[in-house]
């Protein structure tokens, strides 16, 4: 799979910005709710736990603190499709992963989506601001 051919042609399709970091990261910027966009990481890497390719999509929401009701949020995460929380380099971010010889390009772009809307709805819920 091409994943800056995937992002590029997403972000073209959603009138978003798309580039190229390398061969297996990308960054797409997609248009959300209210005139805002959500940075969104593309990259593929291997899963030692499962011994395969994965591709995984990542947005931050805010930087973490203690302060943030994790249970609360692990209760969210019944209701979404694809994502997932977690907490990477001190930040709370919206994560969604793949098995990268199974998923379909429409999935992808569901999973795109999907992080960048939670993403924007948590970061907006949590800081009350757009940051990221």
């Amino acid at each position: 799979m091409d994943l800056n051919a995937l992002m590029r042609k997403y972000a073209d399709q959603i009138n978003g910005q798309f580039m190229e970091y390398d061969p297996l990261h990308s960054i797409i910027i997609v248009p959300v709710s209210g005139g805002r966009a959500q940075t969104v990481l593309g990259h593929i890497r291997r899963s030692e736990l499962y011994n395969r390719n994965i591709i995984a999509f990542n947005s931050k929401v805010c930087n973490f603190s203690n302060d943030i009701d994790l249970k609360s949020l692990m209760e969210q995460t019944a209701f979404f499709n694809y994502c997932r929380f977690i907490i990477f380099e001190d930040h709370l971010q919206v994560e969604a992963v793949a098995a990268l010889d199974t998923v379909s390009e429409e999935a992808i772009k569901e999973m795109v989506q999907e992080v960048a809307n939670l993403a924007d709805q948590y970061e907006l819920k949590l800081t009350g601001v757009d940051v990221n």
